[in-house]
């Protein structure tokens, strides 16, 4: 199993969705989303987006 982790600071429906689209395409399948905030702000500042594979070392299933 291969993980793949991307990072957004564009923390938007259309952003989210649009790296969800691109690797999955890819044959990546979505695992989980983590959002960072501050205490200043509860709108998140960054999105971290993990995505699982089957395939070993990067290689797309």
């Amino acid at each position: 199993m291969s993980y793949k982790v991307v990072e957004t600071c564009t923390v938007t429906d259309e952003s989210i969705e649009s790296i969800l689209n691109h690797w999955t395409a890819q044959g990546y399948l979505f695992s989980s989303i983590h959002f960072v905030t501050t205490e200043s702000s509860r709108r998140p500042g960054m999105a971290f987006i993990f995505f699982t594979s089957a395939a070993e070392n990067g290689e797309q299933a």
